[in-house]
Parts: C-alpha cells; structure tokens; sequence
C-alpha cells in the first residue's frame, strides 16, 4: 500500500511508505467504518485518521452548515489540538477545506465568528467545545466523522460526563473514530458506548514503549535531583531534551534551578497562559531553547522532531505515563534516550512501569565525583507545595487526567432555610456538576 498520490503535501514532506497502523486503518475507515486504533506514540495515528477523512469530505463536493462541522476531533489539550489541525492543514494543503481550532485560554469571541460560516473540520477540547455549544455559537447535528484522539485519557472520568453530553448532540449516524496508544480494559469497555461494530487495530502490544528508546533509571534522593539533572545537561551530548516533573510548582522550581546555573529553558504546564505555552513550545521547535521541563501535558501526542532525550525527574504516578513520556523521543526512526531519576518512594512506581512495560530499566550510575560537581553549582532554589508523594495518587489518582479542560465543580449560594441555617450557606451545584473548565 502506497500513500495517496493525491495528497501531493505527503510526498512534498518525504511521506512515501505507510506506518502500519495506517496500513491497517485506513482501507477500514475509507469504508465509513468506525474505528479503535491502538498502536505506540510516534508512529503516525494524525496521519491514520487524517488522510482517508480528508479523502471522503472531499469526496462529496459538501458546504458545511453555519455554525456546526462537518468533522469533529477531540482532543484533551491545547498544544495537542494545535497540532492535529496543523497537520490537517498540511496534509489537505490543495484543498479548500475549513479548519478550525478551539480550545481555552484564549478569548472566545474570535472563535464564535470563526465558526459562524460553519467548518469542514474542528479540532478542539471539551471545555472550549461546550462553551461555545452553550452560546449557541456551534450545533453538532451535522457531524459525519467524530474521531478521539488519545482516547484513553478523553475517557478518563475526568471527561467522561463532557463526553456523554456531546454523544448525546451527535448525530446517531456517523463513524466513530478512537485513537491511543494505551487502552487499559476498563476505559476500552467505557468507549464501546461511542462506537458501532469498531474495526480493532493494534499494531504493537499495548503499552510497548518504543524500541528505540534506551532506558536507564538512575537511584537517588529527591533533594539531589536538581544538581544531577543539571550536571547530565552540562556533559551530555543533547540536541533537545524534555524534563518531566510531576507538578507545576515543580516545573517553575527546575526552571528556576537551571537558569540560576546558565541553562536556557522554559516550562510549559497548565498554569501558564496560553500565549506562554505557545511561545514556550516555539521556542523549544525552533532550537531556541533546547531544554523543555513539562508537566504531562506535554505527554500526549506533541510532536517536536529531534528531542534526543527524555529526563523523568520524578516518575509518573499512572504507569501509562511513562509509555507517553518517553514517546517524545525516538521518533521517525531515530534513536533516543530516557533516563528516569527515582527517590526511595518512587521504587513503587518504577516496578509498576516495569510490570507494565516488560522492560527493566538498565542502572546508570552517578557522574563520576558528583559531590564534589554538586557542590560548585549554585545552591537549589526551594519553593513550598504539596508532597511530591501524596497518598493514594498511585493509578487513577489526579496525575491520570490532564491538567486542563476537565470538570470543576462549581459552587452556588443558596438562601438559608430552616432552624440553624448558615447565613450564606455553600452547596455545591448539581446542575453545574461536571462542566468541563474553560
């Protein structure tokens, strides 16, 4: 199987041979079948979905609505929907299709008109999707392709009552698309209710990190972190390098950590504007910063060619994690490393990994005379915040769902009632109970 030769925008980017969840996907959905596409991070699932959609929309010679889509494509970030319409937009280069993007963070009114003549494709997160379904600005009684991506994550319960409200506004006839590269059991059962009679694809056993990651794990306290990390990023040959932390106040703390000692970075998680991120994540592509230091949410499906290294500073609660962390590396066929960074209360952690993964972290050893290198950097800057270990933040726990757009629950007042009622007395909304946060 060859790539379309109609999308000329692929061969123009060096696309000749398909990746074989594509080889395996889009012959099904060119069909109009629905879809449950689980296959590694990194080889090509935008492209799975994205070519043969294209290919039917244009198909048919349709004008889309005003105020609704044609396509729909959720997604649980920014940064992650972003991308997805880049690449629609690249991929259909030669088409006059409309694409969109809406997500929070940014003002709403610019996206209200944007959707105003209707689009052939949205890509956005549900939080931003609802808001603008509540003013009335976007109907989805005319979608045709509803596709999630990174599914695993959408239908963690941090989403799932945004998703069944906009199951319900979905039109019954329509093909359902899911894409990730993990799908545990449970969630896989939870997303039989949005798809019918699904074409099952997996290209590599579920939660297979990538093969040409070489993985080290690397003992040590927690408070003697920052001065390795900052020691591996002197000595190392590096092109760019993701650090993941566990907590935005975390991310904040090695940024400042590693400035402090003349490394350029930038952090990028969910309490950062929108246009920070963005000029974060910029600014990481374009090699003007390589070094990157993100929470998760820059776990999902962010794609920045030539990230050689991965450094888990702390180890992800959700073992699936892992899987997505390190996904960020070894893309395109090339090579890549990880090297995780585990303190006496992550071992836990670790033998999840490993359980899941079958693969067991080689041991890297401290640098050669680390105290003595540790002693002439500059002294760690502390901030306070939560301990780095809560309890009961093993799997399921605030780390498996992503840092934005997911349900908040809002708080009302209400008139006291009653013998010993509260002057102002607070209660928790039941009519507002699982929006997703803008």
């Amino acid at each position: 199987m060859a790539l379309p030769s109609r999308f000329a925008a692929l061969h123009a980017k060096g696309y000749e041979t398909p990746t074989p969840i594509q080889v395996q996907s889009i012959p099904a959905l060119l069909e109009g079948k629905d879809l449950c596409g689980i296959a590694q991070t990194g080889t090509g699932k935008t492209a799975a979905f994205a070519l043969p959609s294209i290919q039917r929309l244009t198909a048919d010679h349709k004008h889309p609505v005003a105020a609704s889509c044609r396509m729909l494509v959720l997604s649980p970030t920014r940064e992650l929907a972003a991308q997805i319409a880049q690449s629609f937009r690249d991929y259909g280069k030669q088409y006059r299709l409309r694409i969109e993007t809406v997500f929070g963070g940014v003002p709403i009114g610019k996206q209200i008109r944007a959707m105003a003549a209707g689009v052939d494709i949205l890509v956005a997160t549900p939080g931003r999707l609802l808001d603008l379904i509540d003013q009335r600005a976007l109907t989805l009684r005319n979608v045709e392709i509803f596709v999630l991506d990174e599914a695993d994550q959408m239908l963690d319960l941090g989403f799932i009552h945004a998703l069944k409200r906009v199951d319900q506004l979905l039109p019954k006839k329509r093909q359902s698309l899911f894409f990730s590269a993990t799908m545990p059991k449970t969630i896989a059962e939870l997303g039989n209710r949005f798809l019918s009679d699904p074409v099952r694809v997996s290209v590599a056993p579920q939660a297979t990190t990538a093969e040409r990651v070489e993985q080290f794990v690397t003992f040590i306290s927690q408070k003697e972190k920052q001065a390795l990390l900052t020691i591996r990023l002197k000595t190392m040959e590096i092109d760019r390098a993701l650090v993941f932390t566990r907590t935005k106040h975390g991310a904040d703390r090695v940024v400042k950590n590693l400035l402090a000692a003349g490394i350029g970075c930038a952090a990028i998680h969910g309490n950062k504007s929108q246009p920070q991120r963005t000029a974060a994540l910029q600014a990481f592509r374009t090699g003007e910063i390589r070094i990157l230091v993100a929470t998760d949410i820059a776990a999902r499906g962010i794609d920045v060619s030539g990230v050689s290294h991965v450094f888990n500073f702390e180890l992800p609660n959700v073992p699936e994690q892992y899987v997505h962390r390190i996904g960020r590396t070894a893309r395109a066929g090339n090579d890549g490393m990880a090297i995780s960074f585990v303190d006496g209360e992550e071992r836990g952690y670790l033998k999840d990994i490993e359980r899941l993964t079958r693969v067991q972290l080689e041991q890297m050893p401290l640098p050669e005379d680390f105290a003595k290198e540790a002693a002439k950097l500059p002294k760690p800057i502390v901030t306070a915040e939560r301990p780095a270990h809560p309890q009961g933040q093993r799997r399921g726990g605030q780390g498996a769902r992503a840092e934005e757009e997911r349900p908040r629950r809002r708080f009302t007042t209400r008139k006291p009632s009653g013998v010993g009622a509260h002057k102002g007395a607070v209660r928790a909304s039941g009519g507002q109970r699982g929006k997703p946060a803008r």
